[in-house]
């Protein structure tokens, strides 16, 4: 078994595909969250799965939708996606779905950062800021923040670039109240997990979270948490402050990609099954290090 990458289920109607992520409708209040062991890189979605990686980031984001319940509450209904199914679809859901809460989308990208890197670290270079949040001055690359940051994007469609704005632009899109609402909210839900993280061995640089609101009002986090492909996992015994440290997540596939002289572009390049297979183990490590 190479991987799943797309999943065609008979039993329930499918409402939308993501770039990792398949929607099923269950009934009005629910529906069915398959992750497949699909890769996008560079905002390309990768014709190559990475075998099991729709397992681990379920059993991932599981670990965290129970560790952080007090923070906030998360789309989870406790349904078993085993019961929502016709026997024949079980082997496309067990150990990769979630039964789910339908909720209102909030439409922006919660990101948390905690450490300088990527985009954040290039948007420092040239303005000592990002996201309009000024920084102090001569911070070097990976270094840790003094406090962490709210750095909000927007949500943008398959195939598209979501795009870091400010919190006055967060504001304008989903109103003051709710912003700030979302902007504490994520930020203690990146301590709490940061400092968790900590104690086995994994430094959290920076995560994205997604929330939605229920038929209440009420903030709920949803789609995945604190994955490797939603976070920038570093591992704390080679963590050092002015370089870019090795991550638990797709940069093998990235760093191929990058050397294969793609022009990232649609359609990727096919990657080569050991590729894939090193990148699964990273997601894997950093599985077993978080739940022991």
């Amino acid at each position: 078994m190479t991987g799943l990458n797309t999943t065609n289920l008979t039993s329930l109607k499918k409402i939308y595909s993501g770039k990792v992520r398949d929607l099923y409708e269950i009934d009005e209040a629910r529906m069915l969250m398959i992750a497949t062991d699909r890769l996008s890189a560079f905002d390309v979605i990768l014709d190559d799965p990475i075998p099991a990686k729709g397992q681990i980031l379920t059993a991932i984001s599981n670990f965290w939708f129970e560790k952080l319940k007090d923070v906030v509450p998360n789309h989870l209904t406790g349904d078993q996606p085993e019961d929502v199914v016709a026997a024949a679809d079980l082997p496309q859901v067990q150990g990769r779905a979630v039964v789910a809460k339908r909720l209102k989308a909030v439409p922006i990208e919660a990101v948390v950062r905690g450490y300088l890197a990527g985009s954040g670290w290039k948007e420092y270079q040239q303005s000592g800021s990002i996201c309009g949040v000024a920084l102090p001055a001569g911070l070097k690359e990976a270094d840790q923040l003094p406090e962490p940051i709210f750095t909000p994007s927007t949500k943008a469609a398959v195939g598209d670039h979501d795009e870091n704005i400010s919190f006055a632009q967060c504001e304008a899109i989903v109103g003051a109240e709710l912003a700030a609402k979302v902007r504490d909210t994520a930020i203690l839900l990146y301590k709490t997990a940061a400092e968790y993280a900590a104690t086995r061995g994994i430094i959290i640089c920076d995560t994205k979270f997604e929330f939605g609101l229920d038929e209440n009002g009420v903030l709920t986090l949803m789609d995945e948490a604190l994955t490797p492909d939603s976070s920038r996992f570093w591992p704390a015994d080679s963590y050092q402050p002015g370089s870019n440290p090795p991550s638990f997540d797709k940069q093998f596939v990235r760093d191929w990609l990058e050397a294969s002289g793609w022009n990232k572009q649609a359609p990727a390049p096919a990657v080569p099954l050991d590729v894939r297979e090193k990148t699964a183990a990273k997601y894997r490590e950093a599985l077993e290090r978080l739940t022991g």
